[in-house]
């Protein structure tokens, strides 16, 4: 899997915002740009950014399912104390992501009013994407990284003296192989496909992403039809990042996106692993639905110009009893579930089922 930083691809939308590109969707060849800012940030600073509690914040918007997979990580890891979490709004106005959630419409930490400060306090002028998740280093209000890629693995392999006793090990070194392996095929074809298909501008190009999802969807329900998560018996990065997609597909995906030959609810495997996974400490209590649906059908202006954000789908069936645990697996293994959620990072009723 080329998750490495420089060869694996960034998302252009939503993790990417670019000021004009909106009304274009769906207009133009969908491309997707590479990590600009890849800095590491290790145990032993061997990149020139060391691990030290307090020193990071982590900027996402709940919106976005690259950053959700920050989100995920980060709560199971139990590095909430450790790493500092600025969440933005789900919309944005010319200078991309924007901290107008907070008092002020500025974050309380960073005091800045856009993400893109710390963009520019990195390289002055520069003229790409303004991207979700960063990790931003608050004596400096300065981009560290903005490489979606590697920051979850790096929280896994290289914050381990700061996560909580008791965190799972998210990317166990025996199965990296296998983990790499089945991630590669889930980026391409699932995670980025339905922006292939979502943002493509010609019949070719939406029919040929449509069924590379569909496809990759099958097999890894047939995958999931014998196992309850994707390697090995315990939740792992693998899980993290198929998650974030599919618990966006029936709200946004399925309609908005045309990736509609099925809904995730209507493939039993599918929809009960999701909703597992959701009822999983440190997975369902990240996602802000009300987020997710306000982004895409208020931003993607070049997709639904209209911006009506639809009342639907209930989201009453993501608490529903799903009968996986009949498969056997330990979701975290030895180790035991994230505590409660840290005060002031609870998704507002509206946006949970």
């Amino acid at each position: 899997m080329n998750d490495t930083p420089g060869n694996a691809p960034d998302d252009r939308d939503p993790a990417v915002h670019d000021p004009n590109g909106n009304a274009s969707y769906g207009h133009k060849p969908f491309e997707r740009s590479r990590s600009h800012f890849a800095d590491r940030i290790t145990a032993d600073g061997r990149e020139g950014r060391p691990v030290e509690a307090g020193r990071y914040r982590l900027v996402v918007s709940r919106a976005c399912p690259w950053a959700s997979r920050a989100l995920v990580s980060r709560r199971l890891l139990g590095l909430e104390s450790a790493l500092s979490l600025a969440v933005a709004d789900p919309l944005q106005d010319d200078r991309s992501w924007r901290f107008t959630l907070d008092e002020g419409g500025r974050d309380p930490v960073l005091g800045i009013r856009y993400l893109s400060e710390a963009y520019d306090a990195r390289e002055h002028g520069y003229p790409g994407g303004v991207s979700v998740p960063a990790i931003v280093d608050i004596p400096t209000r300065t981009l560290v990284t903005n490489d979606y890629q590697q920051i979850t693995l790096d929280l896994a392999t290289e914050w381990t003296a700061l996560h909580r006793p008791g965190a799972p090990d998210l990317y166990p070194e025996h199965l990296r192989a296998e983990i790499d392996e089945v991630m590669e095929g889930i980026y391409r074809d699932v995670n980025n496909g339905v922006y292939r298909a979502g943002f493509a501008d010609g019949q070719g190009e939406y029919e040929a992403a449509y069924a590379d999802v569909f496809r990759r969807l099958d097999l890894v329900s047939e995958r999931l039809a014998r196992q309850r998560y994707l390697v090995g018996d315990t939740v792992t990065e693998a899980d993290i990042r198929l998650f974030t997609t599919l618990v966006r597909f029936d709200a946004v995906y399925h309609g908005h996106f045309k990736c509609n030959r099925n809904k995730i609810s209507e493939d039993p495997v599918l929809w009960a692993y999701a909703r597992d996974l959701y009822q999983t400490p440190g997975f369902g209590d990240t996602v802000d639905f009300r987020h997710i649906k306000q982004h895409y059908y208020r931003v993607h202006t070049g997709i639904n110009p209209t911006g009506i954000v639809p009342l639907g789908p209930a989201l009453s069936g993501w608490l529903t009893p799903h009968h996986r645990e009949e498969l056997g697996g330990r979701p975290f293994g030895d180790g035991t579930p994230p505590g409660p959620v840290a005060p002031g990072e609870e998704v507002p009723a509206e946006g949970r089922p």
